[in-house]
């Protein structure tokens, strides 16, 4: 059985249409793959790769840190390199990237990375609230005074005085009984004895003039 010549054209005819048709879909499906955004970010940078965009088109890149921005949304073409250098920082950072894509939503990226602290960065200290700080200690120049001990205090007026003895008179301890004694003892009975003589002649003239 022979294959009429028209068929074989119209075959062909199909054949070159479908290569022609998928030809056109890989090409129009070329610029969608290469869209290629990738980007590192570390303890103190952020870097930009952004590759095989479609240079017909105005693309966009932003990246902002905890809310702020790092950079300021900048248009780009076809490629986009760039270092970013982030602040000094003792905690964690959120860094966000956005990139539109000019040719469509479908190829726009919208990212998020975290950035470690750096090794060695010392710790911020918490300021203090007003009810947390003390005040100031004024030192006293005044020394206090010395205290005193029970065995360094003077004696009380209560306790018992302690009796000195009096050095004893050596003429006493010497003489023992006066040897005067003897004529003081005669003088005091003749005394006596003048003395009761005169009464007696008083109380005598007395009764005579009676």
């Amino acid at each position: 059985m022979t294959i009429p010549r028209r068929s074989w054209r119209a075959a062909g005819t199909l054949v070159a249409a479908a290569v022609v048709g998928l030809s056109g879909a890989v090409l129009t499906a070329g610029p969608a793959a290469a869209h290629t955004p990738t980007w590192d970010v570390t303890c103190d940078e952020v870097s930009l790769h952004l590759t095989q965009y479609n240079p017909g088109v105005t693309n966009e890149v932003t990246v902002t840190v905890d809310g702020n921005a790092l950079l300021p949304t900048e248009k780009f073409g076809k490629d986009f390199e760039k270092k970013l250098t982030l602040p000094e920082h003792d905690q964690p950072l959120t860094v966000y990237l956005v990139v539109k894509a000019g040719d469509g939503d479908q190829y726009s990226k919208e990212d998020t990375k975290q950035a470690p602290v750096c090794e060695g960065t010392p710790p911020s200290k918490p300021t203090p609230s007003p009810s947390e700080t003390k005040p100031s200690e004024t030192p006293t120049t005044a020394s206090p005074s010395p205290t005193v001990k029970p065995s360094e205090s003077a004696p009380s007026s209560s306790a018992p005085a302690v009796a000195t003895p009096s050095p004893s008179s050596p003429d006493l301890a010497e003489t023992g009984s006066s040897s005067a004694t003897p004529i003081i003892g005669g003088a005091a009975v003749a005394v006596l004895l003048a003395g009761g003589g005169i009464m007696w002649s008083v109380r005598k003239r007395r009764t005579a003039q009676h």
